[in-house]
């Protein structure tokens, strides 16, 4: 027969097995709870943060209703001389002088464009691609230093072979384009402020940059294929498309791979390749 001590000891060490089975309960269902708000916060960041990535960043970039990272986000006006460091004054458009900054590494060298661009141009610029042309009016009028570094990487080649790799489907409507890499993260090597930003609405036709923040453009943007008026006025409008539409439309019929991480999000079904841009100036 155990003895007294014997007893209170097998006592004792049954309270402290009990006490440490609830501990550990209450600690996994603790831990339970902060993985699922961690991940609920996670989904939110993808929905609204989604069009930063745009650029390196979705959308973000240009989410189910990105910033476009889309990818994107916030947004400053740019100073007289756009400057991707200064965006604090409103610029006067025509814009005059350019300032184009060093950022990461280019995915293809090409260089920085001229500081002085051509802005009593007129631009028309034609994406050809293996789904057919898309005509785009570039607003030099409006976006002449974004008109500017876009005319000078189609004349670089910059754009050619390759591929759209985003379109969203879901709470804004978009495919983004302009990245060498394909990966969403890739640039030219510089980046320059926003502009065009005041009362900007992305209705369907609409053509603007992707980025990563205020002042972060680079060569990446987006086609609106159907109106995506949730989208904040932080991504520079530069462009209205004239004809093609349709065939942007048609590609976000099939859909997405959803491989962002979530529904309507990620390379499309139907791959969008970018065989060359040609500019027309008149």
């Amino acid at each position: 027969m155990a003895s007294k001590k014997q007893r209170q000891r097998d006592l004792a060490r049954a309270r402290y097995e009990r006490r440490m089975a609830r501990r550990t309960q209450h600690d996994t269902a603790v831990r339970k709870w902060t993985i699922s708000v961690v991940a609920a916060i996670a989904v939110l960041g993808a929905g609204t943060g989604g069009f930063f990535i745009f650029h390196g960043t979705s959308p973000s970039q240009p989410a189910a209703s990105p910033k476009p990272t889309a990818s994107a986000s916030v947004t400053p006006t740019p100073s007289v001389t756009p400057s991707a460091s200064s965006s604090a004054a409103a610029v006067t458009e025509p814009a005059h002088q350019c300032a184009y900054t060093a950022s990461g590494v280019a995915a293809r060298k090409v260089g920085f464009p001229p500081v002085k661009p051509d802005f009593k141009a007129s631009y028309q610029a034609t994406i050809h691609t293996n789904r057919g042309d898309i005509t785009i009016k570039l607003l030099n009028g409006k976006a002449t230093c974004t008109v500017n570094s876009f005319v000078y990487l189609a004349a670089k080649n910059y754009f050619s072979k390759t591929n759209c790799h985003r379109l969203v489907t879901a709470g804004i409507f978009v495919l983004q384009c302009g990245d060498p890499t394909g990966t969403g993260s890739g640039g030219p090597g510089y980046k320059f402020a926003d502009e065009n930003l005041s009362g900007a609405k992305y209705t369907a036709g609409t053509v603007a940059m992707a980025n990563a923040g205020p002042g972060t453009n680079g060569s990446q943007f987006f086609l609106v294929y159907q109106n995506s008026l949730g989208l904040p006025a932080s991504y520079t409008p530069f462009g209205t498309i004239e004809s093609g539409l349709n065939i942007i439309q048609k590609v976000a019929k099939a859909g997405s791979d959803n491989s962002n991480g979530r529904s309507g999000d990620g390379h499309p079904k139907e791959k969008v390749e970018i065989a060359s841009v040609t500019i027309k100036k008149t």
